[in-house]
């Protein structure tokens, strides 16, 4: 396993960490100072400065990305599926323009929240299959564009308004079933807020395999937690034992960025300054 204390070179920042204190430019001058070598950005951080600004403004900083969140949200009534896939394609044309390794796959979870206006709807197994068949669509177009697709499993809170994919398992069933060829088109976005808890991690990352891990995202579940959404921790501040979990895609052959992803109510209230240098310090003591 990679040895990450003398040095951050393998932290990327997820710009949501820091959402609340600066636009994307800001924050991308604020990861060169501290040399942060990589980010993932968000796509309504990047329509706020605007596409070409925020390309212009990772090359001048000479940052890598690390992904670029998201593309998803697969599940819509009939009268809002083109409009899903519409603005999956807009996806993948940015993240080409980005530059970016992966696009992240939120599935999304039952179709009234996921589409808002599709009719309301209890029926999760539709859901899932509604995630396979746009997933499989959206595919064709990024393959087109040479642009791997990211499937990240969240977390079983999450299944009725965010995704009803919620394990590493059924994100690769899902891998498997479009690209059985392993060709490299379509893998799996691991955070560890999400998947900590499985019994069946460490056999289902060994089926992932180095080819299949796109992404590594790290934070922290804090106990107990007051907002399912918005309350993640610091790494070290909660119950995740992030290192090991970083063995075991590492020891698939995973090589990748560790990339911090901290939603918090809490860190969104501390200056810039205050996250990244915690981030820099939790990322070599803890990550």
């Amino acid at each position: 396993m990679r040895d990450f204390s003398n040095d951050h070179r393998w932290l990327s920042l997820n710009t949501a960490t820091v959402r609340k204190q600066g636009d994307l430019v800001a924050i991308i001058e604020a990861c060169a100072r501290y040399g942060i070598r990589a980010i993932d950005p968000w796509r309504d951080q990047v329509a706020a400065v605007g596409l070409d600004r925020a390309v212009r403004a990772i090359k001048d900083a000479g940052l890598d990305l690390s992904g670029y969140c998201r593309g998803g949200m697969f599940t819509a009534d009939s009268a809002h599926r083109s409009e899903a896939r519409d603005d999956n394609r807009r996806a993948v044309d940015e993240a080409v323009a980005l530059g970016a390794p992966c696009i992240v796959l939120v599935a999304g979870g039952l179709p009234q929240y996921s589409r808002p206006g599709s009719a309301a709807s209890k029926d999760i197994t539709a859901a899932r299959n509604q995630v396979h068949d746009g997933i499989a669509e959206m595919l064709d177009y990024a393959r087109q564009a040479k642009m791997p697709l990211a499937i990240e499993p969240l977390h079983p809170a999450y299944a009725a308004d965010r995704a009803c994919v919620n394990t590493t398992k059924h994100a690769l069933d899902i891998c498997d079933a479009l690209d059985p060829g392993r060709t490299g088109a379509i893998g799996v976005a691991l955070d560890v807020y999400h998947i900590w808890w499985d019994p069946e991690l460490k056999s289902q990352i060994a089926r992932a395999g180095k080819d299949r891990l796109l992404a590594f995202h790290v934070c922290d579940w804090l106990v107990p937690t007051k907002d399912i959404l918005n309350d993640r921790g610091m790494m070290g501040d909660g119950v995740i034992d992030i290192k090991s979990v970083r063995a075991m895609v590492e020891a698939q052959g995973f090589a990748g960025y560790s990339e911090i992803e901290v939603f918090s109510n809490d860190w969104w209230t501390k200056p810039m300054d205050a996250v990244l240098t915690t981030c820099i310090e939790r990322h070599r003591s803890v990550v």
